[in-house]
């Protein structure tokens, strides 16, 4: 027991070596381009792009709001966006798993659209909806939906059909068999669709922002670019890895959360 529990910690310690190590080649790679850029006469306007002015940033963005105004909105944007994704793409991909005429004939145009990038739709939105909020909330559904609809008929198919067969011999109602066996059989496909929805959505949120609205993650970088306020633009483009990579290890933590109460093992 003690031998194990001493391999668990030591495989914890070098997980975390390797993830600190891991961070600091990517600043020692992030120093040396900002060095290069200012030893260059040709490029020493752009050395501002370097840790140094980056890091030394944080604190004028912080104290005047940036930073925190620009969280504020795009977090807003997100989350309203990713809930109606849910709320769209889980009964949706719950019809494409269980409905066989319905996934037939929907698999063309679902795959069509799936296909169409979610910033073709810019011009659109912005006709349809009445604010710039608006618009790209309906931007970042159309590209959060279909990982959460997909891979929840995904996780549906893989359901033994045994068990709604038992299920309707006893007798048991739509909402038990959907609240009792499907929803409980595929959380982990759901959370698995939710955590690659939150990538996109992500990714499609700073181009979204970077026309038509004054405020949120996408602004603040147009903002430093047009301002030539180069080590703002750097600050701002660490903020958004920082923050997606936070929200990608909560969904991959949740998603651990629901294989080990479904008794799964790595």
């Amino acid at each position: 027991m003690a031998k194990r529990e001493k391999g668990k910690y030591e495989l914890m310690a070098r997980r975390f070596f390797n993830w600190v190590a891991g961070l600091a080649i990517l600043l020692a790679l992030w120093w040396l381009g900002g060095y290069l850029l200012y030893i260059n006469p040709d490029t020493t306007n752009f050395a501002d792009f370097g840790p140094g002015p980056t890091f030394s940033a944080y604190p004028h963005l912080w104290n005047d709001g940036t930073i925190p105004n620009a969280i504020q909105s795009s977090g807003y944007r997100l989350g309203v966006a990713l809930l109606i994704a849910i709320a769209c793409g889980v009964p949706l991909g719950i019809l494409l798993g269980r409905i066989k005429l319905f996934r037939e004939l929907s698999n063309s145009p679902f795959q069509l659209l799936r296909m169409v990038s979610p910033l073709s739709w810019e011009p659109i939105a912005v006709i349809v909806f009445l604010s710039w909020d608006q618009a790209i909330i309906f931007l970042l559904s159309i590209a959060a939906v279909w990982p959460v609809a997909f891979a929840t008929a995904a996780g549906l198919a893989k359901v033994d059909p045994a068990w709604f067969k038992v299920s309707k011999n006893l007798g048991a109602s739509k909402w038990h068999t959907l609240t009792q066996i499907i929803l409980p059989a595929i959380s982990f496909d759901i959370f698995t669709g939710i955590r690659a929805a939150i990538g996109v959505a992500w990714i499609v949120l700073v181009p979204a922002e970077f026309l038509g609205v004054t405020s949120g993650l996408g602004y603040s970088i147009a903002d430093a670019r047009e301002t030539l306020s180069y080590d703002h633009l750097t600050a701002m483009v660490l903020v958004i890895g920082v923050i997606g990579y936070m929200l990608d290890s909560s969904a991959a933590f949740a998603i651990k959360k629901v294989s080990y109460h479904r008794g799964d093992t790595e």
